[in-house]
């Protein structure tokens, strides 16, 4: 496999990413909200604290990458 080949199929993934992940700004809004609300103050964000959230945003994610990809 030559190393050129995959920093190319690299780059044009990253270069998809503001477009994939403007489709998903609700999911994402809902997932920074929660992280926000769960470190005000002195608290500390824990593992699968906003678990829900992450997960709606992946799939969102997923999806959208999906449909791109076709």
């Amino acid at each position: 496999m030559s190393g050129s080949n995959v920093w190319s199929r690299s780059r044009e993934k990253f270069r998809l990413f503001p477009e994939l992940f403007a489709q998903c700004s609700p999911e994402a809004a809902t997932y920074g909200k929660c992280v926000s609300a769960s470190t005000t103050g002195r608290q500390e964000l824990k593992k699968d604290m906003c678990a829900k959230e992450f997960q709606a945003l992946k799939t969102c994610f997923t999806n959208a990458a999906k449909r791109k990809a076709k």
